[in-house]
């Protein structure tokens, strides 16, 4: 396994990791979860995502389950949650959502207990909220870092501007800011990594936990002829993941980049990955398997990601064609 720095900080995360979203709970029990897990880890992976609203929390129940008897020790490990949310679906009351100083405290309370830890490594902010003032937020994480309940603190989807504000306050208050960005990047979903952020790397630094590195599986090539049974776009609820990824257009792309893998001995799967950790600025690469054989062929990523020329990578972009313009000063 390959270990990068996230951002400036000096915590090192595995470039490929594992997390929970739409998996746990809703594809797969505590057995599958156990043994996953446990593959990931002796591969090398000590990063493991989460979220309160996966599944609506039951997600952190099941993966403390696991960890409580995997008995690792914890300190070779890299443990996240995120609030914004809320975990009641539509029973959410005021207060049990958004970036507020109780909702954030509440929430990372209540990730504690579900994943059974003393501590989280790090704890994002799933979303902005335009509601809360950015100092509350700052504040309120900082506190949380003071009073060891977090280690380091992040964003998700937020935008560049908001980053920046962000940083901007914390410096002002000479507060701690976030270190650490969870966005979606993929071989379709590239302009926040390769435009949007590109001056915060720069300036303040930034560490990434990439979101859907195989776009929801489409870059597996699994949809070529169709939806199968039991994957994630037939699972009830994610109907908008199957409207936004299942394109005829990006489907042929799809199969053009197969050929390309099958050049390589290697999978559509790895190619697109490995693609993905090719990036300089991706410090990890989340990884959301529902089998071993999966799991195993997307942790061939990083043999992959040796054979990506510039002649490869070349021929991958003339495929895809999504690399966005940067604007011309």
């Amino acid at each position: 396994m390959e270990y990068r720095k996230m951002g400036k900080t000096g915590l090192q995360l595995s470039t490929l990791s594992f997390g929970s979203w739409v998996t746990f709970h809703k594809q797969i029990n505590d057995s599958i979860a156990d043994e996953l897990m446990g593959i990931a880890y002796d591969a090398g992976v000590n990063f493991f995502d989460n979220a309160e609203v996966y599944a609506l929390g039951e997600s952190e129940k099941m993966m403390g389950r696991v960890l409580s008897k995997k008995n690792w020790d914890r300190t070779s490990i890299v443990l996240s949650s995120k609030a914004y949310f809320g975990w009641r679906g539509k029973e959410n009351k005021p207060n049990q959502t958004g970036l507020s100083r109780k909702h954030l405290t509440e929430a990372c309370h209540e990730a504690l207990k579900r994943l059974q830890t003393d501590y989280l490594d790090l704890y994002y902010c799933h979303r902005p909220d335009k509601t809360t003032p950015i100092e509350e937020v700052v504040q309120t994480m900082n506190t949380l870092i003071q009073q060891g309940k977090i280690l380091y603190w992040g964003t998700s989807e937020w935008s560049g501007v908001e980053i920046m504000e962000a940083h901007r306050v914390a410096a002002a208050l000479h507060l701690i800011g976030p270190s650490v960005e969870q966005p979606q990047y993929n071989l379709f979903e590239r302009v926040k990594m390769e435009n949007e952020y590109v001056e915060i790397f720069k300036n303040v630094g930034m560490g990434t936990t990439i979101w859907s590195p195989l776009a929801a599986g489409l870059l597996t090539g699994k949809y070529n002829d169709g939806i199968p049974e039991g994957s994630r776009f037939h699972i009830e609820g994610f109907e908008w993941l199957r409207d936004r990824w299942l394109m005829q257009d990006k489907v042929k792309r799809v199969q053009q980049l197969g050929a390309i893998a099958k050049a390589l001995k290697v999978s559509t799967a790895s190619l697109s990955i490995a693609w993905c950790i090719k990036n300089k600025n991706v410090t990890t690469a989340i990884l959301g398997a529902t089998s071993k054989a999966q799991l195993v062929d997307n942790l061939t990523a990083l043999d992959t990601a040796a054979l990506l020329t510039p002649e490869i990578m070349e021929q991958i972009e003339g495929i895809i064609e999504t690399k966005p313009k940067l604007p011309e000063w």
